[in-house]
């Protein structure tokens, strides 16, 4: 492992902020952020069922549309993260780019966004996985007991070491893409020496009328080949989790952005891959459409039960290691904005542990809040699913505001010679443009009436600390602390 530079501290104090976390994160361990929280194992298995009625099997030719999409958002957010090398993403990005409000909006977003997704992604595994993995009835109950628990160890693990957070990490993410290669291969091989493949599935709607189909819907609502577009959309975000540990990086500006791209790269192309293995190998599509595990399904009735349960194993380790990077992320946030003095609690939550080198009172107070939304939507599943569509909301906005910003940007940031778009640069923000306004445009769906309840929700709880803020310190209160006008910190970096 590379030793930390001295050229990266002193990066970060050209942004006003002194070396406190422990640098040591190289390429590989920063990769494996951005991989395992968009993993695909998660993000498939939870979401293939939903596109088989939504759209029927055809709508896995979404997937590569999507991947384009946020393959060209990646390299946008890449060439923000290089020139802005700090801890806070979105926030930070926003609060110096644009403005310190706008910049505690998009962090109170982001800080929305991951609160609630670590519960559903940690839930998944509870209420979906486990029973199927270990024979027994999933309940209420255990599933809530489950859950609390597997939030607890995560939180334990990132409170007490970065570095054995980023082993157990690195492990997975190393176990998702091994295992996930292996399985389709061996689902393209068994399938067609069985004779089980079925080409026709490629293009068939299933139980989904054709008539219509095509259609791109009303005012209220998205034609079915639309919200096919949900599977790509769900599962390829987070990659810029990666821009998120920035402070603790080494070399920053050149390892983060090709993190956050390749890791969308091979999820996209992995993922493909495997869902057309998956959907050739469909005896009946429109019977798996009613199945609550319909991934595992195929796999059994392909390699056999003892492969499935593999499957299983692989999916609950995809699956913590997703849970454990979003808490690391929402941790680092709430970090990021309360050294700022800009979160509620930030007198405490700002703290770094001096014996583990880690920001232990927030991981506490993520870890408390995750419990609490746990409890409270604990016994209604259907309200945690329909969650899984805030966590599908919440990133578009986040991406489409910050390619916004990019693009109204651009010109006015240093050229940087570690991570520079070039000639790619205009392409790629047409692309980003055109797939997030359409992504945007899903979400009119009714489908999407309570994920819109929830976004609200949090946005008037940040609205009343918002004003609070305003008025017990002003607009220029709200500034970072030293932090210099936008200008003049660009014309020093650019001299430098």
């Amino acid at each position: 492992m590379p030793k930390p530079s001295a050229d990266d501290a002193q990066e970060l104090a050209r942004f006003g902020y002194k070396q406190e976390l422990e640098r040591r994160t190289g390429k590989f361990a920063s990769f494996a952020v951005a991989f395992a929280f968009v993993s695909i194992a998660t993000g498939i298995f939870t979401t293939y069922g939903a596109v088989l009625n939504s759209s029927g099997p055809v709508g896995i030719w979404t997937w590569p549309i999507a991947t384009i999409g946020q393959l060209s958002v990646a390299f946008l957010l890449g060439a923000l993260a290089a020139r802005i090398p700090v801890t806070g993403y979105h926030y930070q990005w926003f609060s110096r780019l644009a403005n310190p409000v706008l910049g505690w909006i998009l962090g109170w977003i982001s800080f929305s966004f991951l609160a609630i997704v670590v519960v559903a992604v940690d839930y998944t595994v509870a209420s979906t996985v486990f029973p199927v993995l270990f024979d027994f009835k999933g309940t209420a109950t255990n599933c809530w007991a489950v859950t609390a628990l597997i939030i607890l160890a995560q939180a334990i693990l990132i409170g007490r070491s970065t570095r054995a957070t980023e082993g157990v990490n690195n492990t997975a993410v190393s176990l998702e893409l091994i295992g996930m290669t292996a399985l389709t291969v061996l689902l393209f091989v068994v399938a067609a020496f069985r004779g089980q493949t079925d080409l026709s599935n490629l293009t068939s709607k299933g139980l989904v009328p054709a008539d219509g189909f095509w259609n791109f819907g009303d005012l209220t609502s998205a034609g079915p080949w639309m919200l096919g577009f949900l599977l790509g959309a769900f599962t390829i975000v987070g990659f810029e989790s990666a821009a998120n540990l920035a402070e603790e990086t080494n070399d920053p500006e050149t390892v983060v952005p090709r993190a956050m791209w390749q890791a969308v790269a091979a999820s996209g192309g992995l993922g493909f891959l495997f869902i057309v293995a998956v959907t050739i190998a469909i005896k009946d599509p429109v019977a798996l459409a009613q199945s609550g595990t319909p991934i595992a399904d195929v796999i059994q009735a392909t390699l056999g039960n003892v492969v499935s349960k593999l499957l299983l194993l692989l999916v609950s380790i995809a699956i913590f290691a997703c849970g454990l990077v979003i808490m690391l992320t929402g941790v680092r946030l709430t970090w990021a904005m309360s050294r700022d003095q800009r979160f509620p609690g930030w007198q405490v939550l700002h703290k770094i542990s001096p014996s583990y080198r880690t920001p232990v009172a927030a991981t506490v107070f993520f870890m408390v809040l995750a419990q609490a939304v746990l409890a409270i939507f604990s016994h209604d599943q259907n309200v945690l699913f329909t969650l899984f569509g805030a966590a599908t909301l919440l990133p578009a906005i986040m991406y489409a505001s910050t390619t916004a910003l990019y693009i109204v940007k651009r010109k006015s940031l240093p050229v940087s010679d570690k991570f520079n778009l070039g000639a790619w640069e205009m392409p790629l923000m047409i692309i980003a443009v055109v797939w997030l306004v359409f992504e945007l445009l899903l979400f009119r769906d009714s489908s999407f009436a309570d994920a819109w309840k929830y976004v609200g929700v949090m946005m008037a709880i940040g609205a009343v600390y918002l004003c609070y803020l305003l008025i017990s310190r002003g607009v220029h209160g709200l500034g970072m602390p030293d932090m210099h006008s936008i200008d003049a910190e660009l014309d020093e970096l650019d001299a430098g």
